[in-house]
């Protein structure tokens, strides 16, 4: 089975830098598995990796989507294994790095996607719910698909959230089963204790700020992104909007971003927590 490397963690735990400096090591290209990287201008919100910063190893799967539209699951399942595929008929070692644990996990077998059909009964009442409530009914019918979902993007997607809700009630042991790999993975996590953790968060969110995170969203709105989208997009570029809709203050903007990520960084955590097979590194 062709080999392939996945590094995974909480945010801001330095996955990127790992994966650069092993792909260098071992001859290797890296393919992003996020599910916000997928989109064209979502850059320092995102904490896209830079040209400088990939030292000249190729990176796959950062900005192939318009921000305006829906990137799927299938769709990073398509062009992760073409991806898989291109980067092994090259002679290079596969390195699949990010925090987006259902992408991963369907990528590699782990999870099947369910072909369920549609209901359009079905999808007529839940339309009528918010994207929360819609999130809160998921985790009561299906607790393991929720979990994968628990990004900012997913559990803000009303789209999403109805197609996951839609396939439990159809095939609800489907979604939760899981198929044998189609690769041979080497896992390897990294992670911080609590303090370091929300010190690099800290860190790296007043980084981005002096960066210019906030024009990187004016701009992004200037060029159509609506304000529902931003909101669909989830942490920063939710948080931000709302800042620049008069919401919050900068003051809060700081106070809450810093807290969203740093439960997003747990919520990782809980999601990788039950595969065994990564070993760890802190």
């Amino acid at each position: 089975m062709q080999k392939v490397l996945v590094i995974v963690g909480p945010t801001a735990s330095g996955k990127s830098a790992l994966a650069v400096r092993l792909a260098r090591e071992r001859g290797g290209e890296v393919i992003s598995a996020d599910s916000r990287q997928v989109y064209r201008g979502l850059d320092i919100g995102t904490g896209k990796i830079t040209k400088r910063q990939m030292q000249g190893v190729r990176h796959h799967l950062l900005n192939v989507a318009s921000p305006k539209k829906v990137f799927t699951a299938h769709d990073f399942v398509r062009l992760g294994r073409k991806a898989i595929s291109d980067i092994s008929a090259r002679g290079k070692l596969p390195i699949v790095c990010g925090g987006t644990g259902f992408y991963i996990d369907a990528l590699l077998g782990r999870v099947s996607l369910a072909e369920t059909p549609r209901d359009e009964r079905l999808r007529k009442q839940l339309t009528a719910q918010t994207a929360p409530e819609l999130f809160a009914m998921l985790k009561k019918k299906d607790p393991t698909r929720a979990l994968m979902m628990d990004t900012p993007s997913e559990r803000n997607n009303k789209a999403r959230l109805i197609r996951a809700l839609e396939v439990a009630a159809h095939s609800p042991k489907r979604t939760r089963s899981f198929c044998a790999y189609d690769y041979d993975v080497e896992w390897i996590g990294i992670d911080w204790a609590d303090g370091a953790l929300k010190q690099r968060i800290h860190s790296r969110l007043l980084a981005r700020m002096r960066a210019g995170m906030v024009a990187e969203v004016i701009r992004l709105h200037h060029r159509g992104l609506s304000w529902k989208r931003m909101e669909e997009l989830g942490l920063e570029y939710r948080y931000i909007s709302r800042y620049l809709r008069g919401m919050l203050t900068k003051k809060e903007l700081h106070t809450v971003l810093a807290y969203e990520i740093w439960q997003y960084a747990k919520r990782q955590r809980t999601y990788w927590r039950r595969n065994k097979d990564i070993c760890w590194q802190k």
